[in-house]
């Protein structure tokens, strides 16, 4: 026999698909949007629709945005020849903390586990690979978390990116070579097994400053 009605079951399950949310949790927001009024739950369900309507990926970094290009690759007093890789869009805030950062970012949606089906093909890159080969690009910070994927994933991509790098430099240009590509990783500001987007402001910029060649 079903524990509760139909529509309450659905919404329990369709709310434990968020992250972080398990049965008991699920069960209590659902509850408590039964009780809310008619005007607030329908103001939940507009915002979700209007947020899938609404937002995408920015066609230069994969940032979330409701414009393209985003806010930070259209910004002229940014350097775009500085680009910062974050895992997720909700780092991009941990970096733009430290007040001390004006590059622009890439987000790969995601790190390497294989345990989890993630693979290199899973991760956004193509764009900034494009870049990269088009010699757009005179450093790139790899700033994934200090964790086991984030390190597979910051070693994984140094070297798919000389790769890009050096097939620039074969191609004949016109124009004259571009310096090499830096290449470097945030340093050990953030504690190792974090993730940056839990660091404080002053741990982040220390990482930052403090970033070597990778």
């Amino acid at each position: 026999m079903q524990r509760y009605a139909e529509p309450m079951a659905r919404l329990i399950e369709e709310l434990k698909k968020l992250p972080g949310v398990g049965s008991k949790s699920a069960q209590r927001y659902a509850f408590h949007l039964l009780r809310s009024t008619d005007e607030d739950a329908a103001a939940l369900a507009d915002a979700v629709r209007a947020l899938k309507a609404s937002l995408r990926l920015c066609s230069v970094c994969n940032n979330v945005t409701d414009v393209d290009p985003c806010a930070y690759c259209a910004n002229p007093v940014r350097n775009q020849r500085l680009v910062c890789v974050v895992e997720e869009p909700t780092s991009i805030a941990s970096v733009e903390r430290t007040r001390g950062y004006a590059g622009v970012y890439h987000v790969l949606h995601g790190t390497l586990s294989p345990l989890h089906g993630v693979g290199p093909e899973q991760l956004r890159i193509g764009n900034l690979l494009d870049r990269v080969e088009r010699g757009e690009v005179d450093e790139i910070i790899v700033a994934t978390s200090p964790t086991l994927e984030g390190e597979a994933t910051a070693s994984w991509l140094a070297a798919t990116l000389r790769r890009a790098s050096a097939s620039r430099a074969t191609q004949p240009s016109a124009a004259q070579p571009s310096a090499a590509l830096r290449i470097t990783r945030i340093a050990t500001g953030v504690p190792a097994g974090s993730d940056i987007e839990y660091a404080d402001e002053v741990s982040m910029a220390r990482s930052m400053e403090g970033r070597r060649e990778l």
